[in-house]
């Protein structure tokens, strides 16, 4: 087995364990810093080490595009490419059918898509997503889907689901690397029969892992936490389940309350880059409002991050202000510490019977 649970909570479904991958292991519940094109913004892999990252993500569509498959072919893949030395887990491209509708046109077995970049035209489908991720040989490949937006009329939902099982059907039959693990997506939008049927025939796929996408997309905090009500007790207890996209502090730790694994979101390094700082207890912090200008303490004075360790608030504000790239990364760093250190300590927490106390805290 690839997943083994160490520990669970007695008053709520979070469960403390441990996901076995071919770049080393990874202790759930887990945050994933994201590094779509090959990095994580503004951070080198020493110091998401040193952070503590145990595994990050990469993008198919964005790899694909950018630097090409044959560059990271002569590479030897992602890991050797981006000197990333733990695990990686990819995205299907999926997210781009759905945030890249403009520039693309759906066909029975994939979409056809107009680059971003200079508008040529390449198909992305199950067999090719499958295909792109094999050569980047990431540690966790995801299934090829389309994500529905908020809000979705049931009928366009219910023929969205359709698509979207076709395709994980075929993206679980297409060949890997031997150590590759591979995820299937649950969708169905916020439908609860459509949700339950697509996390009932995925488990029929009998995937490594199971994540549930389609959420973080518009829809209303409680709408994601309903659908997680109706999703996550569907899917195998031994297996991991994987929201993607989400989200929040809070969205965080109640999610793993119902019983989930891992997060990834690009929240903590994009907030970073307009000028917010994550602070106790899932609170934000404005450092670039003009209030901060002579305050000449921490970000975050619980905090033991190399930024509030070593520079002030005024400090950051003055190297954001001006346009120092400086500071953009150290506030990144601070964020990724933050939202990397809560996943540490919910899984202390439920290691020591105490997560309910913890989960008090964000409510």
């Amino acid at each position: 087995m690839c997943f083994e649970i160490k520990k669970k909570c007695n008053d709520t479904m979070a469960r403390r364990g441990v996901l076995k991958t071919a770049h080393g292991e990874v202790n759930t519940p887990i945050f994933m810093p994201v590094g779509t094109r090959g990095t994580v913004k503004a951070m080198t892999p020493l110091e998401m080490e040193d952070l503590g990252a145990e595994i990050i993500l990469g993008n198919t569509y964005h790899l694909f595009l950018k630097p090409g498959l044959d560059i990271i072919r002569k590479a030897g893949g992602l890991h050797k490419f981006s000197n990333w030395h733990g695990p990686i887990l990819t995205d299907s491209g999926g997210f781009q059918v759905f945030s890249l509708a403009s520039l693309r046109k759906m066909k029975h077995d994939g979409v056809e898509f107009a680059s971003h970049i200079d508008g040529s035209k390449f198909f992305l489908g199950p067999k090719e997503s499958m295909e792109i991720q094999r050569v980047l040989n990431s540690d966790i490949v995801m299934a090829f889907d389309e994500c529905t937006p908020y809000p979705c009329e049931y009928e366009d939902a219910k023929k969205s689901l359709e698509i979207t099982q076709r395709w994980e059907t075929q993206s679980r039959n297409e060949p890997l690397n031997e150590g590759q693990l591979r995820f299937g997506i649950v969708q169905g939008s916020t439908y609860e029969d459509l949700r339950r049927k697509s996390a009932k025939d995925l488990v029929d796929l009998d995937f490594d892992g199971y994540a549930i996408g389609g959420l973080s997309v518009g829809e209303p905090e409680e709408e994601m936490l309903k659908t997680l009500d109706w999703v996550v007790p569907e899917l195998p207890e031994d297996k991991p389940h994987y929201l993607m996209g989400v989200g929040t502090p809070r969205q965080l730790v109640e999610a793993v309350a119902r019983g989930v694994d891992m997060f990834d979101c690009v929240m903590p390094t994009r907030l970073a880059r307009h000028g917010t700082a994550f602070i106790k207890d899932g609170e934000t912090l404005p450092v670039k409002a003009g209030r901060y200008k002579e305050d000449f303490s921490p970000v975050d004075p619980g905090c033991e991050c190399y930024c509030c360790k070593n520079f002030t608030r005024a400090y950051i504000r003055h190297l954001l202000n001006v346009g120092e790239i400086t500071g953009i990364r150290l506030l990144s760093m601070h964020n990724l510490h933050y939202f990397i250190n809560l996943m540490k300590d919910v899984r202390e927490s439920i290691e020591n019977g105490t997560f309910s106390e913890l989960r008090k805290r964000f409510n």
